[in-house]
């Protein structure tokens, strides 16, 4: 009896500590979870949110470096940037880059990424050697490039050069008009440079985006294949058209919204080759920013730049995702 009546009078203490020892595990998980995130999330105010927001506000004024203040000027920053012509140059140049890189890298990307998953053999050597320009130093390759464009002493007028002659530029004008007066100045001709940046990043670019396609590719079921066979696709289009295009979904939103901010991104062609011209031909957001805050230290109409290019990257990404992932199979 005396055991019994011991084990009942403890029951109710008991389960009261059991209750105070869930409360206190409770608070203790629920304050942990903040512990262990707190870390993560003052990382990212500092160094990804305070800069935007201190750049915002630099854009109003006219602060420069080695000032001991600065003038609120409020939106005379992003007036000229509408209203003056090198501005102007300079989105239609940034444009022109990712309106013709961006789809051009990605379909080459696309493109080698399906050939090589098609080849049996030297499938490594085809990866190594279109992944090449992308582990190369982009800088030291732009001036690879210059020399190899070099008006008199580039290969490649040089190579151009020795086909006259051939009968070539009777069926081409601007064979004809290359042999009878030189071929272009490829980075001092305001016609021809920014798409000679744009041939050079598309180089650049499209190796990164087959090796992305490559792991895309793995994923697809080889049954979907063979299910499709059966309903008729027999050809490769209908294959790629009904089996591979959809099941690449999400890698081409992830390929697309990478791909177009790296784009916007361009700045070491430019600085090392043509330093933004010829005639502001080249003058792309990144090498604006470089020249005003940097160069000029006009730091409250590099930070105004800024902020219209984030804007930019901004729009494009959410815009991306929401029209791309409506048509995103996910497996």
């Amino acid at each position: 009896m005396a055991v019994a009546d011991l084990a009942e009078g403890q029951l109710p203490e008991q389960s009261r500590g059991r209750r105070r020892d869930r409360a206190v595990r409770g608070i203790g998980l629920g304050t942990a979870g903040y512990w262990f995130t707190a870390p993560a999330i003052i990382l990212m105010i500092v160094i990804l949110i305070a800069p935007v927001a201190i750049a915002a506000l630099l854009s109003f004024t006219d602060y420069s470096l080695g000032n001991d203040g600065a003038d609120w000027v409020g939106l005379e920053n992003y007036g000229d940037l509408v209203g003056k012509s090198t501005y102007t140059r300079m989105i239609w140049a940034t444009a022109t880059y990712v309106l013709v890189v961006v789809p051009a890298s990605i379909a080459l990307g696309l493109g080698a990424a399906l050939l090589i998953n098609s080849v049996g053999r030297f499938g490594a050597l085809y990866k190594t050697i279109y992944f090449l320009p992308v582990m190369a130093a982009l800088l030291a390759m732009a001036i690879v490039w210059e020399f190899s464009l070099h008006p008199t002493l580039g290969i490649v007028n040089d190579s151009l050069a020795r086909l006259c002659g051939t009968g070539i530029e009777d069926v081409s004008g601007f064979f004809a008009e290359g042999c009878a007066d030189g071929f272009p100045l490829w980075f001092g001709d305001k016609g021809y440079a920014i798409w000679t940046i744009c041939f050079i990043g598309i180089w650049q670019a499209f190796g990164f985006n087959m090796v992305l396609y490559l792991a895309g590719l793995t994923s697809v079921p080889r049954d979907l294949y063979q299910a499709a066979e059966m309903d008729g696709a027999a050809g490769a289009w209908d294959r790629f058209r009904l089996v591979t295009w959809p099941m690449l979904g999400p890698t081409t939103v992830f390929v697309v919204t990478i791909t177009t901010i790296r784009s916007f991104q361009v700045f070491d062609t430019v600085e090392a080759i043509t330093n933004g011209g010829p005639a502001k031909s080249t003058y792309v957001m990144m090498y604006a920013i470089y020249e005003k805050a940097i160069q000029h230290n006009l730091i409250g109409m590099g930070a105004a730049i800024t902020v219209v290019f984030l804007g930019f990257v901004m729009l494009l990404t959410i815009a991306q995702r929401h029209l791309v992932e409506k048509r995103v199979h996910y497996a």
